[in-house]
C-alpha cells in the first residue's frame, strides 16, 4: 500500500503544472511522512514537493509549506546525512523563505543555506545538473559584499552549473539577472533570449516556463529603456 501511494504521489507531482495536483502530491508525501518518519525518500520529496508550492502555490499559502518544507529537510538531512537531497531542498527552502522574509531578516538563514549547498557539492556536485553550483551562484549575487556576496562569484558558480547541462532554462536565467543588475544589459538580452528559445526540460517543465514567463518580462523592460 505504501509503495501504491509513493507511486500515485510522485505521478501527481509530475503534473505539478496542475495546482491540485501539486496540491494532492503535497498532501501524500506529507501522509507518508508522517505514517514513516523514519523513511528518508518521503522526507526529501515532502521537501520538495512542499517547495513547489512554497514558490509557486497560492500566495497565502505559501509561508506554510515553506515552514512545512523546512521541517521535512531538516528530518531528511537528520536520516541520511550522506545523500544530497536532504542538503539541497534545505537550502532551497531556507533561501525562498529569505526572500519572503526581505533582506534584513533574510540574512539569518545565509549561513545555513551556503553550508548545505557545499555540503551538497561534496556529496555529488552534479547532482540535478549542476544545481548546488546554480543556487551558490544565486546566493553570491543575491548577498550583499559585506556578507559574503560577489558577483565574481556568483558567475563562477552559475557558468560552472552550465557545464552540467548548457541548455538549463534556470542556470541562463539566473546569469542574465546577475548581468543586469551588473550593467551588462546586452549580455543579458542575449541570454534572455536564449532562456525563450531554450526548450523546457523533460523533467523540470513547470519550472522552466515560469523562468520563461520572467525572460519574457524583463526582455520588455530592458526594450523599452534608452
Amino acid at each position: 500500500a505504501a509503495v501504491q501511494v509513493a507511486g500515485q504521489a510522485d505521478a501527481l507531482y509530475a503534473k505539478r503544472d496542475d495546482p491540485a495536483a501539486a496540491r494532492q502530491a503535497a498532501d501524500l508525501y506529507l501522509s507518508q511522512h508522517r505514517a514513516a518518519p523514519k523513511d528518508f525518500v518521503s522526507a526529501w520529496k515532502l521537501a520538495r514537493a512542499a517547495y513547489f508550492l512554497g514558490t509557486h502555490g497560492p500566495e497565502k499559502e505559501r509561508r506554510m509549506w515553506l515552514e512545512t518544507g523546512l521541517s521535512a529537510a531538516t528530518d531528511a538531512v537528520a536520516l541520511n546525512d550522506t545523500r544530497p537531497e536532504g542538503h539541497f531542498w534545505l537550502a532551497a527552502t531556507m533561501g525562498a523563505l529569505a526572500e519572503s522574509y526581505g533582506l534584513r531578516q533574510g540574512l539569518k538563514y545565509r549561513s545555513r543555506i551556503k553550508q548545505a549547498l557545499e555540503r551538497v557539492l561534496a556529496i555529488d556536485p552534479a547532482f540535478m545538473e549542476g544545481s548546488a553550483d546554480r543556487a551558490l551562484g544565486r546566493w553570491y549575487h543575491k548577498v550583499p559584499g559585506l556578507f559574503g556576496g560577489s558577483a565574481a562569484k556568483a558567475e563562477q558558480h552559475l557558468r560552472k552549473s552550465l557545464t552540467y547541462n548548457p541548455q538549463s532554462v534556470v542556470s541562463l536565467y539566473f546569469l542574465g539577472e546577475l548581468y543586469q543588475d551588473e550593467g551588462r544589459p546586452a549580455e543579458a538580452r542575449r541570454l534572455y533570449q536564449q532562456v525563450l528559445e531554450t526548450p523546457a526540460h523533460k523533467e523540470y517543465a513547470a519550472e522552466d516556463r515560469a523562468f520563461k514567463t520572467q525572460a519574457r518580462a524583463r526582455l520588455q523592460a530592458l526594450a523599452s529603456r534608452p
